[in-house]
C-alpha cells in the first residue's frame, strides 16, 4: 500500500505546478489494490506498435495512431504485470477493437485505414485459454460489451488496469468502472499515450478523482502479500 505521503510520487511531478498539487491536496489518501481484483488489459493491439520505437510524430505519415516509443517502452513492464497476475490466478480480461467495415468509430479522427491484423492483440501479450477476450467499438471497455456481467459473476470487486491510450480508452474505462462501483488501480508504467504530457496530465486527473495510480512494484507487492 502506498501511503498518503507518497500520493504525488508519480510521473506528473515535472508538468503539474506545485500550486495545483496544493489545490488537489484534499484528494490525498492511501492507495491500494482491491480485495478481489481482475486485470483489465485495454487495446494492446498491433496498430499502436507499428513503426517501432520512434517518436509518434515521426511515424504519423506512415503509421497514424502508432504510439511508437511509448508503446514499446511499456511492453516489458506490462508483460511483467500480466505474468504476475497469471501466476497468482488473478482473472485477466482483454478488450480490443472490433474490426468490421461497419464498425462504429471510437473517436472523431479520420483517415486511418484499418486492417484486421491491426485490431488483434500484440503477440507480446497473447491471451491464454482461461482469459476472456472482448471486442468493443467505443472507448470504454464496458460500453456495448458484457464485461460488467463477467466481473460480477466472478465477484471481481476491483480492477488493475493496463493498456492504451491513457487519455482515451483507459480513461473512459476507468471512469465507467468507477461509476459501476469498482475500485480501480491504474499501473503507471503499463499505460501509455501518443503524447507524454497528455499521458501525465490524464494520470494526474484520474488519480485524484476516479482511480489509484500505482507503481508496478507496489501492485506486485500487494498482490503477493495478499496471496491471491
Amino acid at each position: 500500500m502506498a501511503t498518503k505521503d507518497q500520493f504525488e510520487d508519480h510521473c506528473w511531478r515535472d508538468v503539474i505546478p506545485e500550486r495545483d498539487i496544493r489545490t488537489y491536496s484534499p484528494y490525498a489518501r492511501d492507495t491500494y489494490v482491491g480485495s478481489n481484483p481482475g486485470l483489465l488489459v485495454i487495446d494492446l493491439y498491433n496498430l499502436v506498435y507499428k513503426g517501432g520505437s520512434r517518436m509518434p510524430h515521426e511515424l504519423e505519415s506512415e503509421h497514424p495512431n502508432s504510439c511508437g516509443i511509448y508503446a514499446h517502452d511499456a511492453i516489458e513492464p506490462t508483460q511483467d504485470l500480466i505474468a504476475s497476475c497469471r501466476r497468482l490466478e488473478v482473472p485477466i480480461f482483454y478488450v480490443t477493437a472490433q474490426f468490421s467495415p461497419h464498425r462504429v468509430h471510437s473517436t472523431k479522427r479520420r483517415g486511418i485505414e484499418l486492417e484486421e491484423h491491426d485490431c488483434e492483440i500484440h503477440d507480446a501479450f497473447a491471451p491464454q485459454p482461461e482469459d476472456l477476450v472482448l471486442r468493443k467499438e467505443r472507448p470504454s471497455s464496458f460500453f456495448g460489451t458484457p464485461l460488467i456481467a463477467h466481473l460480477n459473476e466472478r465477484k471481481v470487486d476491483s480492477l488493475i488496469v493496463c493498456g492504451e491510450s491513457t487519455s482515451g480508452c483507459v480513461r473512459a474505462s476507468v471512469l465507467e468502472g468507477h461509476m459501476l462501483g469498482k475500485h480501480i488501480s491504474v499501473v503507471e508504467e503499463c499505460v501509455f499515450d501518443r503524447s507524454e504530457i497528455i499521458h501525465k496530465i490524464n494520470l494526474f486527473d484520474m488519480h485524484h478523482k476516479y482511480a489509484d495510480v500505482m507503481k508496478l512494484e507496489d501492485v506486485k507487492n500487494q498482490l503477493n502479500r495478499n496471496h491471491f
